[in-house]
């Protein structure tokens, strides 16, 4: 099934507070460059990833709930969008911090596809998207609003 447009919309305009999980801090990778090109772009981003201190000069947090009590913590909001740069095996446990946390959107990248745990999201009142890349998305919105 497709991505619904008007969702993806809502999720790039209203998230304001992403965390990117399983954000590299090797720059050829492309859970790095998203992550850049998110921060470049107002968001504020939370790279978690538990191997890792600090990603462009940001705090690296090791797990989602640090990362939304984080984000909390500097702005009084937790994270609205997770932002899923893992093998798709990994997505139901991350879904059930998801639903924990109260996490409004869900955003499963390119070849990241979990039907099921995708479902049992929505379910609770998850939004979500999979296998879709938020930079591309972002960036095809981006230029055709400038034109």
């Amino acid at each position: 099934m497709p991505n619904d447009p008007a969702l993806i919309d809502e999720m790039l305009t209203t998230a304001k507070n992403i965390a990117v999980l399983g954000m590299s801090d090797k720059p050829w990778r492309a859970s790095h460059n998203v992550g850049k090109y998110l921060a470049a772009h107002g968001y504020r981003v939370f790279p978690v990833n538990p191997a890792l201190k600090e990603v462009l000069g940001r705090p690296c947090y090791p797990n989602l709930d640090a990362a939304d009590a984080a984000a909390r913590e500097q702005t009084g909001q937790g994270i609205d969008l997770v932002d899923v740069f893992r093998a798709p095996e990994n997505v139901p446990p991350i879904v059930d911090d998801v639903i924990r946390l109260k996490i409004p959107y869900l955003w499963l990248q390119d070849e990241v596809i979990h039907d099921e745990a995708v479902a049992r999201a929505r379910a609770a009142g998850v939004k979500a998207i999979q296998n879709d890349c938020i930079f591309r998305e972002h960036a095809a919105r981006s230029s055709r609003s400038a034109s």
